[in-house]
């Protein structure tokens, strides 16, 4: 397969059951653009980039990385409970998606098939897993890397934290120099080189050589082990603390944020990472009621795209089915929070 075969590129007629119309009122889906069809795909996205597109929105439904760290499913669906709700907002003096392309969905369907029926309770079912996430990850960095390479910044929804690893890949391969990131999350996702999965894609981007600097802000002092904070000491990279920042309150969440910003190497891309189970209550794969508030996601979004080597967006593990009030309630929440973080990231562009 090639990258062309890796993408389902969308039209209007993929969005419709998602959009509503109100009188006197622009809605965002009524002002962004789509992919034309008509050239190759690589040419495409370079054509879209003469035509003024600066962001593109793109989906991974999977929820292989998560289950092949021993964990839940239901990522899947955070992609169309985003689409429900940022579609639907009014386009405004504050905020205009005019430069955005709604490009589609990495094609993950027949993975998922394969997936379904595996046991992650099981050595083997973990081995098979991972062995899929491989072949995923193969599928993100072509996609992702023919984006970059057209200039173009992704916002890359869905799926587990398993796709940093084909993120940081694809913009290290464009660019030709290892990435920089920052990560809003309560793991360091640094575990061992044990097989692909969401627990360890940014130790196997910094194996590998695409990633330099990594600072994570909200690191969680009892949901990381000894092994993988030392390996990420090891390797030079730092973190603030959920306990520092909410607990003890020895340092401000921006004071968290901003020194690492500042450190990153002006030469090279960052990426800025959230794994929304960071949040409080958010419907997610690893459900927490000791995390931060919406606004600070948004706030660390805010300031991380506000550098001026920020390349992209990276919004995972939402999983809306796994709302403690189901999946209606789980889909209406988790598209308001991942919408606020795509504007907050937006708005700071235009700045």
């Amino acid at each position: 397969m090639t990258v062309n075969n890796w993408i389902k590129i969308y039209n209007e007629s993929n969005i419709n059951e998602f959009t509503s119309t109100r009188e006197n009122e622009t809605r965002f889906w009524q002002t962004l653009s789509f992919l034309q069809v008509q050239n190759e795909f690589s040419q495409a996205l370079k054509d879209a980039a003469q035509f003024g597109i600066k962001y593109v929105l793109v989906a991974i439904n999977e929820d292989i990385g998560p289950r092949g760290n021993c964990g839940n499913g239901g990522a899947t669906d955070g992609w169309f409970a985003f689409l429900k709700r940022f579609l639907n907002l009014p386009c405004n003096q504050f905020l205009q998606p005019d430069n955005v392309l709604l490009l589609g969905e990495i094609i993950t369907v027949d993975l998922q098939a394969k997936s379904e029926n595996i046991d992650n309770c099981t050595a083997e079912g973990l081995e098979q897993l991972r062995t899929l996430c491989s072949e995923l990850d193969q599928r993100v960095s072509g996609v992702l890397k023919a984006i970059f390479d057209a200039g173009l910044e992704p916002i890359v929804i869905g799926g587990g934290h398993n796709n940093s690893y084909g993120l940081l890949k694809a913009l290290s391969q464009s660019q030709k120099v290892p990435c920089q990131a920052i990560n809003f999350d309560p793991h360091a996702d640094f575990r061992a080189l044990e097989g692909r999965h969401s627990g360890n894609g940014f130790s196997y981007a910094h194996h590998e050589g695409y990633l330099n600097d990594y600072h994570v802000v909200g690191m969680h002092e009892q949901k990381n082990n000894d092994t993988i904070v030392s390996a990420l000491t090891e390797a030079g990279f730092t973190y603030n603390s959920y306990q520092e920042i909410l607990v003890s309150r020895q340092v401000s969440l921006t004071d968290a944020i901003t020194p690492a910003l500042k450190r990153f190497d002006k030469s090279r891309p960052v990426g800025i990472e959230v794994d929304v189970d960071a949040i409080s209550g958010m419907p997610v794969s690893a459900f927490t009621n000791c995390g931060f508030s919406v606004n600070d996601a948004e706030h660390f979004v805010y300031l991380g795209a506000l550098h001026p080597n920020a390349k992209y967006l990276h919004l995972c593990e939402a999983a809306p089915a796994n709302h403690p009030q189901g999946a209606q309630q789980g889909h209406i929440e988790a598209g308001q929070v991942l919408s606020g973080l795509v504007c907050s990231y937006l708005r700071a562009k235009q700045n």
